[in-house]
């Protein structure tokens, strides 16, 4: 279920109102093997929604890429009449645990781990009749360690098997015109201007504005003042260009988890986000479903524990 009733879903397919009358949710944790055998009597395109439980500053909660994740899937669902999963709720945040012992709440796995778990799940959706599984990330660095795992899916299965990013940091994309902040405000990072905007949206009730700072990023200490960085890429720039990476931890560029300004942030602007990004991201699904599919390994075999 979700935390916002009044949600306001603009579908973009009408032809199928007897088959949305007979399922009480797409979310597949509420049906019964039932209505999951009949969905697939029809379709078999199903979400899994992923992001990470991590520290978003003193104003934001820790849910926040889960929350893009799971609104994102949740209204895909409803424009288009596709089932989506429970969302993997932890990501691959080791940059975001801070001190020991300083409480900042991040919960994060191994990259070895993620990738097992996106793969048992995707192998028993596919086990199940599913033929199209479609990752919809909620956080960033994720995406740094999850194209393993899409291989191997789409090797060993031959399932159609996509990963979708629908947020917005350095690329402002189909966002564009929403926010008020301008580049150097970076309203797209973590905590800023779209996160806040987003989680108002979901849920005012958890953020807390009265704690919001206007922060930027700074170059970490290891490194030389001949380098610079203002934004939460693991790179940083030297003599005007990008070529340098560095594993760096959050704490190391900026001390209070946020990026940018949040002040600007209005629930009207996540609304608008939302909307634009599940409405471009289901019509691309309405597109994959018109491929032709070839499983030609379907048995979840590996149950050893």
């Amino acid at each position: 279920m979700t935390d916002r009733p009044n949600r306001v879903i603009n579908r973009l397919t009408t032809g199928d109102d007897e088959f949305r009358a007979k399922f009480r949710s797409w979310n597949l944790a509420h049906l019964s093997y039932v209505d999951i055998g009949e969905y697939l009597t029809t379709k078999d395109t199903v979400l899994v929604p992923m992001a990470s439980t991590e520290q978003h500053g003193p104003h934001l909660p820790l849910y926040t890429d889960t929350i893009t994740a799971v609104e994102i899937a949740e209204r895909i669902s409803e424009e288009i009449g596709v089932l989506h999963t429970p969302p993997i709720w932890t990501g691959y945040s080791p940059q975001h645990m801070y001190g020991v012992g300083e409480g900042r709440g991040t919960i994060t796995v191994r990259s070895s781990v993620l990738l097992g778990l996106m793969n048992d799940i995707a192998r028993s959706l596919i086990h199940h009749g599913f033929s199209r599984i479609i990752f919809v990330n909620g956080h960033g660095s994720n995406v740094k360690v999850v194209d393993p795992a899409l291989r191997k899916l789409r090797y060993d299965t031959g399932a159609l098997i996509a990963f979708v990013k629908p947020y917005m940091e350095r690329y402002e994309g189909i966002l564009k015109g929403i926010l008020e902040n301008p580049p150097e405000e970076t309203p797209g990072w973590h905590s800023s201007e779209l996160e806040t905007s987003q989680d108002l949206a979901w849920n005012p009730d958890l953020v807390r504005m009265e704690r919001a700072v206007d922060t930027r990023a700074h170059i970490p200490a290891f490194l030389p003042k001949a380098f610079s960085k203002d934004d939460g890429m693991p790179d940083a720039e030297f003599e005007g260009y990008q070529y340098f990476t560095f594993p760096m931890d959050h704490h190391e560029f900026v001390e209070n988890g946020i990026i940018g300004n949040p002040m600007r942030a209005t629930a009207e602007k996540g609304e608008e986000a939302f909307r634009r990004l599940s409405e471009h991201v289901a019509r691309g699904i309405l597109e994959l479903e018109k491929v032709p599919v070839n499983v030609h390994t379907r048995e979840f075999v590996d149950r050893v524990l």
